[in-house]
């Protein structure tokens, strides 16, 4: 099966056309301007794929949670996809994006983090053969986090929000990896499980798993120039 999959969770935009896994062509970028970046992705790989002859089957988007403007941009690249296309929309949870870069190991727990500002992250808990033993949560990190599954073996963090982690949780069986993104790339195994069990989001209705409502914020620039003296 041929996706095109989509990933705008974080600062990190990528996108990937791949067939029951394998990668066919990938983009990646730190950039964080995903406005700009995704379209010109999105138009490369197409054209490779009228080249070849291997047009998609299913876009697959990473549903969240993460950055709320990236998580809308990607999903509404996806929903004019699979109009134009003519072909269906599956979500897949970017925490479990996540824990395709980092291979099992058995009795070892993997918990993916995503950044959410100060010391709150989104995390949740896997097993080594991928059943979910923790949901999807957005958590406050401090010295006692984790401690009952710490106590009782070794857990793996990762992710972006992972780093800010390693002062407070210090237990010998907490282990951190550096440098694992959310990446397209990693989408398509999981892209082609959902495909085959026809497991696909309504284009319609769709919207992303943003886990805590949208925040605006009013930068102190423009909060002194509101509080001025009329």
């Amino acid at each position: 099966m041929i996706s095109l999959n989509i990933e705008t969770s974080t600062d990190v935009c990528s996108a990937a056309l791949t067939e029951d896994g394998n990668v066919l062509a990938a983009h990646f970028s730190k950039d964080g301007n995903h406005a700009r970046q995704l379209p010109v992705f999105i138009d490369d790989i197409l054209a490779f794929a009228r080249r070849e002859k291997l047009m998609p089957e299913a876009v697959a988007i990473s549903e969240g949670p993460g950055s709320y403007t990236g998580l809308r941009i990607g999903t509404a690249t996806a929903k004019g996809l699979c109009y134009g296309l003519g072909i269906p929309l599956i979500a897949l949870p970017t925490l479990r994006v996540l824990c395709e870069a980092v291979p099992a190991e058995a009795g070892t727990l993997r918990c993916p983090m995503i950044d959410a500002r100060r010391m709150e992250v989104y995390c949740a808990l896997f097993a080594d053969n991928g059943d979910i033993l923790a949901g999807t949560e957005a958590k406050v990190i401090d010295s006692t986090s984790f401690a009952d599954r710490l106590a009782r073996g070794p857990v793996v963090f990762f992710g972006n929000g992972a780093a800010k982690c390693k002062t407070l949780i210090t237990s010998e069986n907490a282990r951190f990896i550096d440098d694992i993104l959310p990446d397209a790339a990693n989408m398509g195994k999981l892209a082609a499980e959902a495909f085959a069990k026809g497991r696909f989001a309504d284009i319609a209705y769709f919207d992303p798993f943003y886990l805590k409502e949208f925040q605006a914020t009013v930068s102190h620039k423009a909060q002194d120039v509101l509080n001025r003296p009329r």
